[in-house]
């Protein structure tokens, strides 16, 4: 469907261009596992984010913009179901993804004026992860906390290794969204339209 690093997308012959930039990709990721918005906003916000005003604008094409969204964040594959936990989090471990990148790539992903998602994306998961100690910092703590420590025989190693898994376990807060102005008003826009007004 997606060829390397889209810009665009269509349906049937309009053409929308997608906002690539990687932060938005991990707004629109924030967003979608937000649980105080209901699934119909989170896909407007979604829409909104990545097809601006011309996505919003269109609501014959809002369950085909949502299927693409939804492809090219997840970089053009299908969306997989699991059951696992999330070893990381954009937002939460963001000092992590800044000093790995540096670390492995030798530039601050934050710093850069434009990232497109897909390479943003594969640089993260190429970065160093090895057993033999050549492991960047994000990587290490996602391991640490994809630990198995029923396998630890070790009491006090087990007890140092549950230990050091608290101090760096994900938290589960609620995300909220922050719109800018010029968001929130294009938000109400939309649904003055929708109620025909």
């Amino acid at each position: 469907m997606f060829l390397n690093n889209p810009e665009y997308v269509r349906i049937g012959d309009k053409k929308y261009k997608i906002n690539t930039d990687f932060r938005v990709a991990i707004e629109c990721i924030n967003i979608a596992a937000d649980t105080s918005i209901g699934e119909y906003e989170k896909a407007l916000a979604v829409i909104y984010k990545l097809f601006g005003d011309d996505g919003l604008n269109n609501p014959k094409d809002y369950e085909e913009l949502k299927r693409l969204g939804q492809l090219y964040l997840n970089l053009g594959k299908e969306l997989e179901d699991s059951n696992e936990e999330p070893d990381m989090d954009f937002t939460q471990d963001r000092k992590y993804i800044r000093s790995s990148f540096i670390q492995d790539y030798k530039y601050n992903p934050y710093e850069l004026e434009y990232l497109h998602w897909w390479d943003f994306y594969n640089d993260l998961n190429g970065l160093s992860n090895s057993e033999f100690g050549n492991c960047c910092v994000l990587n290490r703590i996602r391991n640490l906390r994809t630990c198995d420590t029923s396998k630890i025989k070790d009491r006090k190693e087990r007890d140092k290794i549950i230990k050091a898994k608290k101090e760096v376990e994900l938290k589960k807060v609620k995300k909220e969204i922050k719109l800018s102005k010029e968001e929130e008003d294009s938000v109400r826009e939309f649904y003055r339209l929708m109620r025909g007004e």
